[in-house]
């Protein structure tokens, strides 16, 4: 079995192996945002043995499931966006919406028992209003551009602007995306229920915790495959 290299990047391990996003969710080590620098770094930001961690790694690997793991290194563009798209699109339109009215039960509820509950609801309130224009730019903008790219067999020296331009744009939502979850996770202990939750409490704590494992796939998917492979396919076209 080949070594892992702790100069690789968190997320081109990702990339190679989608399980061992498993790895990294248990150490709390960020593979999407923070998906670009190298495992040793991001060990030493979790004072964490990068020895011990790539040890894990090679544990994962090698005790891979035999269940259908989606490979986003495998899909073309189109085929990656329109999983994007169905899956976790989907997922979120139908998520946000009832999370929104649970955020502001248990928050309306037990925030007199826990302030930080507070806290939980506004980056809640902040991460939807920057998700739901999110998804529909990425789906009424940059999405159709990627699969045009794709489908193009000439050069299109047409385009105005770069690709480059929205993925930034979207890049950075990303970013403010990841600071909203930082804080959900911060101020619920880790998604963790105090002794005198109740069910409604504990649902959604839940419900938050696999909203961020959700999230961070979602990110994952885009910022470290779908857009470096486009931004690939654009160089490649403008170089011919």
């Amino acid at each position: 079995m080949q070594t892992l290299d702790a100069q690789t990047t968190v997320g081109e391990l990702v990339r190679e192996v989608p399980s061992r996003a498993r790895v990294f969710e248990s150490m709390k080590i960020d593979y999407c945002c923070g998906g670009k620098i190298p495992l040793a770094d991001a060990c030493a930001k979790k004072k964490l043995d990068a020895a011990a961690v790539i040890e894990q790694l090679e544990k994962c690997d090698a005790n891979r499931s035999r269940e259908a793991i989606v490979d986003p290194d495998t899909m073309s563009l189109t085929e990656l966006a329109d999983h994007i798209e169905s899956t976790h699109h989907a997922y979120l339109k139908d998520e946000l919406p009832r999370l929104d009215i649970m955020t502001e039960k248990v928050a309306r509820v037990h925030g007199d028992k826990d302030k930080r509950l507070f806290q939980m609801r506004d980056a809640f309130v902040a991460l939807k209003a920057e998700l739901e224009p999110h998804m529909m730019k990425e789906e009424k903008v940059l999405f159709p551009l990627v699969r045009q790219l794709e489908a193009a067999t000439e050069p299109q020296e047409s385009r105005c602007a770069s690709v480059g331009n929205p993925i930034r744009q979207m890049e950075h939502e990303h970013d403010l995306a990841g600071d909203a979850l930082a804080i959900l996770n911060a101020s619920t202990d880790g998604y963790t229920p105090p002794e005198w939750a109740c069910n409604t409490y504990r649902a959604l704590l839940d419900s938050l915790a696999q909203l961020e494992r959700d999230m961070h796939q979602h990110i994952h998917k885009e910022n470290n495959v779908l857009f470096p492979k486009t931004l690939q396919l654009e160089r490649a076209q403008s170089s011919v």
